[in-house]
């Protein structure tokens, strides 16, 4: 497939896969306004961290594309969806058994500064609440630890993409200059699975000279 892609477009997309993560993982829990999450994912992006999942009990998320600007072309992405209002429990709960530490945003000053969390202990799940609610009980009875970004001034908290950013530019910064690379890197496979998947998405009737190839093994 990698010939049918300049060698510009095929250099740029090992490059961006070699610097991709899913060491740190972010859990959008019924975002209420898709801008905002859609930022969230622009952010994801942009550091590296490769796996969003979206619980979406309460509203119909859609990516909002002059936010996104793409961003979730390149990311996978993890929809859940549960009118009887399970679905946290289950993705916490799953994330768990796969080793994830889960830790909870909240805007209270009792909570560990973001930037005291050992993010080098073990695989994190950064779970992001609802935008008016914040953090359901469920997701406060499973998480191992709580964070936030301390505030100075009259405003109380940041609009959730913004703390999104500010905290997943630290994280992603910190994992690569602390960990070993093998640590952090998403594995041999799942990286051959994306650059596949990026691949169909940038060429114009991929699924046929997919076919093509395989008869011709044939």
């Amino acid at each position: 497939m990698s010939k049918f892609l300049t060698t510009e477009r095929f250099q740029l997309f090992e490059r961006v896969i070699d610097n991709r993560t899913n060491y740190l993982t972010v859990v959008l829990e019924n975002i209420f306004h898709s801008h905002n999450a859609s930022a969230v994912l622009r952010s994801c992006d942009c550091f590296g961290v490769q796996d969003v999942h979206i619980i979406d009990d309460d509203n119909n998320y859609e990516v909002n594309p002059d936010v996104a600007l793409g961003a979730s072309k390149w990311l996978s992405l993890h929809h859940y969806a549960d009118r009887d209002g399970n679905t946290t429990q289950t993705v916490l709960s799953n994330l768990k058994k796969k080793n994830y530490r889960i830790i909870a945003t909240v805007p209270d000053k009792t909570a560990l500064p973001f930037y005291d969390l050992d993010i080098c202990n073990g695989p994190v799940a950064l779970i992001l609440g609802n935008e008016k609610n914040g953090i359901s009980d469920v997701v406060r009875n499973l998480a191992d630890d709580f964070i936030t970004i301390p505030m100075i001034g009259f405003t109380e908290s940041l609009n959730i993409s913004v703390a999104a950013a500010i905290m997943l530019q630290h994280f992603s910064t910190h994992i690569r200059k602390q960990l070993d690379v093998s640590e952090w890197k998403i594995n041999y496979k799942y990286r051959n699975q994306l650059l596949l998947a990026w691949m169909r998405k940038s060429i114009k009737k991929a699924d046929l000279i997919e076919k093509a190839f395989k008869n011709n093994r044939c």
